[in-house]
């Protein structure tokens, strides 16, 4: 009987002894559980759209794609009418060949055969003064013996005076021959070439405006004019949603601010679908705001929240996150 008394008792301490151990597992995992770091958060995929439009204005000729179409970085998506633009381009390289040339006739000067015709015009006109001082002296000198009258010196000095000035103004016309043209007018018909030039640009820049490309990888929302339509400049013609980068914007609590940074770890899941997609925080807002009516949390609207953006991996980007959808954003557990 003393026997199976011991018996009893070592049953007894053995399964306090597992209830102990039970106890303690269930202790150490719920422990484990309620030390858990993550941090849960709610978003937005952000809508990232290009409204398209061509920079000139013009008759719309081409239009390539429709709503729906994907399409990659470069492609054409449209053309205005050329014409206009190739017919302003040809009147500004018929000015730029214009300035070149005036340019070039300043820059080389007379020609000689320019300079030659000036000299012998100078030999003229020094001949002439040298006849009309030898008249000059001659009834000069017979004044006094009343051979010539007053008004024949007169008209003799008249006559000398002329074909000096005559004989300056032939030798300044050699002068510039020879030196060429003033500095200021070189400098002025390099200024208008470089005007005529800058016109030549912009004409070419107006004739390549009338592509309009895609500016990345997209889907097109919308297409807003077709062919044969007038545009003003700026005028939207597709509308394009952006592929990449694909962002998410998300809001945080204050007291949850030292838990996270930028380049942190997050994970991102969607209602749509059980995939998890890599990412991590790549801006914090330094400012507060109100949490956005959009944004659905555990807190109550009126608490101040920080706004931060999550920049989804690149590897991740396939397609299964769309823009404005509503994601839930987990941080992983930090060191405590």
């Amino acid at each position: 009987m003393f026997g199976v008394n011991k018996k009893l008792k070592g049953l007894v301490a053995l399964a306090g002894l597992g209830a102990a151990m039970a106890f303690a597992a269930w202790f150490w995992f719920v422990k484990s559980d309620n030390n858990d770091n993550s941090l849960t958060l709610y978003g937005n995929v952000d809508i990232r759209e290009v409204q398209l439009a061509f920079r000139q204005p013009g008759r719309v000729k081409q239009m390539f794609f429709e709503e729906g179409d994907a399409v990659t970085a470069g492609t054409l998506l449209a053309t205005l009418d050329t014409q206009p633009f190739e017919d302003s381009l040809a009147a500004a390289e018929a000015n730029v060949q214009l300035a070149i040339a005036e340019a070039n006739k300043l820059r080389s000067g007379m020609r000689p055969q320019e300079i030659e015709q000036s000299r012998a015009l100078l030999n003229q006109a020094l001949a002439s003064q040298a006849n009309a001082e030898n008249h000059f002296r001659r009834q000069n000198e017979l004044l006094p013996s009343g051979a010539s009258t007053q008004q024949d010196v007169d008209a003799a000095r008249a006559s000398f005076d002329k074909a000096l000035a005559v004989a300056e103004a032939a030798q300044a016309a050699l002068s510039q021959a020879t030196e060429g043209f003033r500095s200021e007018d070189i400098a002025a018909g390099e200024a208008r070439l470089a005007s005529a030039q800058a016109a030549l640009a912009q004409a070419r820049t107006a004739l390549g405006d009338a592509e309009l490309t895609a500016p990345s990888d997209g889907t097109i929302i919308a297409r807003v004019r077709e062919p044969g339509s007038m545009v003003a400049s700026q005028s939207t013609v597709y509308s394009l949603s952006l592929d990449q980068p694909v962002y998410v914007r998300a809001y945080v609590n204050e007291p949850d601010l030292g838990r996270i940074a930028p380049g942190t770890r997050v994970s991102v899941k969607s209602d749509s679908s059980d995939k998890t997609w890599g990412g991590q925080i790549g801006f914090i807002s330094p400012r507060a705001e109100f949490t956005p009516k959009a944004v659905e949390t555990t807190e109550l609207r009126t608490d101040l929240v920080y706004r931060l953006r999550i920049v989804i991996d690149e590897a991740d980007m396939d397609g299964g996150l769309r823009q404005g959808m509503p994601v839930t954003i987990t941080v992983g557990a930090t060191e405590p």
